[in-house]
């Protein structure tokens, strides 16, 4: 029997586990804070249930459109929706803990490090030993990147990890960092009931995704009256007795209660003896990885954010997967970044998948595009739905579909028609001539394919 070692219980080291498991191993998790690691429970599961609340509030807020009577007064108990928050994160660590249990997965609580390629030191409340696997899978995931002169304190000044402590809602949330993180959380603060500024220091908000989705985006936050301050870069955050005073590099002042600082993640990988067993690393600390999960040092893998590829949770599984999948002997795919959906949950979201206009307009791959508003929609119209959009892209040769973006409320359910799609290398026929239900805001994908035909 082969024995499988996993550093790390999050989405990339849990669902290796499981498909280990699956495939006749015996396998053993070292896990330091609790299965599912951040994306359950200090990230993905909490912040996007924050941001549940906030697109209710906002849904009765803009309803009057609709003939609804809006002018009885809506408040949120922070303190209780946080609290709910950290136990729907609780209650699905403990599901995964309980799944992998009864599928024969030892379990450790504390950490591991690595002595050789074969050989891992754990240490655990009971003490230290000395385990030896013929595969080993490291997913110890990523943690906020800090300033030095901005040090969080976890009252006034906060990483992500830290917000969910709050008990009222913040006067005034100053968000340094214009990221999916820290557009993600000034979209939902602000429908919290904070006034909220939002420090960029880009030209615009969501640097690096598509500039027609980003502008939907800052649009509607400025709109909204979210305060962006566009190439401003903040150089410190001070806590004072009241507040937080932020001084940007330019030597302007922005005074507020809170401040959230949302500029990036560093490697959990320092303590993991990483040079004694060979692994090789960026210059930033994340792991170097092929398509199929392997390290440098053979017989380890490694999966998740502590590789920096593509850092969300759907990633991280599928690469746990695959080096199991590849290390155990079973057929296998390598991981192709093209196919990925990903999706950022502002209000309203923007998903995407495949190829990108950046690639278009570099002229790195040609392609034909078609962006379709989504008002024309006449579920988007009973709705009141009046910003975003359905874009596509084809080959010009032969109409497969290479990409999309959907700029739309729940555009994360939406895009998965588009992801079969580029997977599946569908053709702009495919989807026009396929049944969509009426009225729908799908049905805009098939129209959009059909002004692709």
């Amino acid at each position: 029997m082969t024995n499988v070692l996993i550093i790390g219980g999050g989405p990339g080291g849990y669902e290796a586990a499981l498909v280990a498991r699956q495939l006749g191993a015996d396998v053993t998790v070292v896990d330091r804070d609790g299965l599912g690691g951040s994306a359950v429970l200090t990230d993905v599961v909490p912040s996007k249930g924050l941001i549940s609340v906030a697109e209710v509030l906002t849904r009765f807020r803009e309803s009057e459109r609709l003939g609804i009577d809006t002018n009885s007064t809506i408040t949120v108990d922070l303190a209780e929706a946080n609290a709910r928050l950290l136990r729907l994160a609780a209650a699905q660590s403990a599901d995964i803990h309980g799944r992998l249990e009864r599928e024969g997965v030892t379990i450790l609580r504390g950490t591991g490090t690595l002595l050789s390629d074969r050989m891992v030191s754990v240490t655990t409340a009971s003490g230290e030993q000395t385990l030896e696997a013929d595969v080993i899978l490291l997913s110890t995931g990523a943690r906020p990147r800090l300033l030095d002169t901005a040090q969080p304190d976890g009252h006034r000044i906060l990483t992500w990890e830290q917000l969910y402590d709050l008990t009222e809602i913040p006067q005034h949330l100053i968000v340094v960092g214009s990221g999916v993180t820290g557009a993600e959380f000034a979209s939902a603060y602000h429908a919290l009931g904070s006034n909220v500024t939002l420090v960029s220091s880009r030209d615009h908000v969501l640097p690096g995704q598509d500039p027609d989705a980003a502008q939907v985006i800052e649009d509607v936050f400025v709109r909204r009256g979210i305060s962006v301050m566009s190439s401003a870069r903040a150089s410190s955050v001070t806590a004072t007795e009241t507040g937080v005073v932020v001084t940007l590099s330019d030597g302007r002042v922005v005074e507020g209660s809170h401040c959230l600082m949302a500029v990036g993640s560093l490697p959990n990988t320092e303590s993991l003896g990483l040079e004694a067993a060979g692994v090789a690393t960026s210059d930033a600390g994340f792991i170097t990885v092929d398509r199929v999960s392997r390290t440098s040092a053979r017989g380890i893998y490694a999966a998740g954010d502590c590789t920096g590829v593509l850092m969300l949770a759907s990633t991280a599984a599928m690469q746990g997967r695959i080096a199991m999948w590849h290390a155990l002997g079973d057929a296998v795919n390598p991981l192709d970044l093209g196919t990925v959906a990903a999706n950022i949950f502002t209000d309203p979201e923007i998903a995407s998948v495949g190829v990108t206009q950046a690639q278009i307009d570099s002229g790195e791959i040609e392609a034909d595009v078609v962006m379709l508003p989504l008002k024309t929609n006449a579920r988007a119209k009973m709705q009141e739905i009046e910003d975003g959009f359905i874009k596509l892209y084809c080959l010009p040769t032969n109409h497969t579909v290479v990409g999309g973006v959907i700029v739309a409320p729940r555009a994360s359910e939406l895009i998965y028609a588009v992801a079969l799609a580029v997977t599946h290398r569908l053709t702009a026929e495919d989807l026009a001539s396929t049944f969509t239900v009426y009225p729908s805001l799908s049905g805009s994908i098939a129209e959009a394919a059909r002004r692709l035909h």
